[in-house]
């Protein structure tokens, strides 16, 4: 991204913390995390197994509830909203994608893509349009037919994108979007996120461990001790 500065702000968490409760026993995972992310910019969260990065992930996408502070995304404070209208939110304004593509063995790959859509209220033919637009332009114009069962691991992480972007969402949050892939797989997935970034203007945070993957961000922070920091590279 070009001009981070001066792009609007579409998510912003600020003093954002999480304390898990089972009787007595309090386990804080997040102190006090405050970031902003601007329209079309991507961000790298890395850090130690079991520092939070996970937890962050699901109370930005609204997936999770926080203890204290705030998540806002495209100016809508979250925790203000009601179940539904966070629903709506999560619809129209994110996309997620996850190490493992929980796509529905059930459908197709081109059904997959279309749910969202469907679920935001388009037809079915203009669902099944803009679905097969983006899974040709992520390589699966030969796959729409099949099941998650009948792909590759690279093809079924590359439907998984698919499905994320077809509403054109304001952010797309990962979590370890290419830690179940091989190399190869791995750095065609993150390239076409990279070019979709690129071409559609989506916002992405990914969590992940792939360093190459991080470098590629315009921005790394490093989650430790509850807090976000500017990652240094070792």
């Amino acid at each position: 991204m070009n001009d981070a500065v001066s792009a609007p702000v579409v998510l912003r968490a600020s003093g954002v913390a999480k304390v898990y409760e089972e009787g007595d026993l309090r386990t804080g995972v997040l102190s006090n995390v405050s970031f902003s992310l601007h329209k079309g910019e991507t961000l790298a969260i890395v850090g130690a197994s079991g520092s939070g990065k996970s937890t962050l992930l699901h109370i930005i996408g609204g997936l999770d509830t926080l203890t204290r502070g705030e998540v806002e995304v495209d100016g809508r404070v979250l925790s203000k909203l009601s179940d539904a209208e966070r629903g709506r939110v999560r619809n129209r304004s994110l996309g997620f994608i996850y190490q493992f593509h929980h796509l529905l063995p059930e459908f197709t790959a081109l059904e997959n893509v279309c749910m969202p859509l469907l679920i935001r209220g388009v037809s079915i033919t203009e669902a099944t349009k803009q679905s097969q637009v983006l899974l040709e332009r992520v390589g699966l114009s030969a796959r729409m037919g099949h099941r998650p069962s009948e792909m590759s691991g690279g093809e079924r992480q590359r439907c998984a994108v698919a499905r994320a972007l077809v509403t054109r969402p304001t952010c797309v949050l990962g979590d370890e979007p290419t830690g179940n892939l091989d190399e190869h797989n791995a750095a065609q997935v993150y390239e076409l996120m990279i070019e979709l970034n690129r071409e559609i203007g989506t916002s992405f945070i990914l969590v992940t461990h792939d360093p190459r993957l991080a470098a590629r961000m315009d921005r790394t922070l490093e989650l430790s001790n509850g807090e976000l920091h500017p990652h240094v590279a070792a």
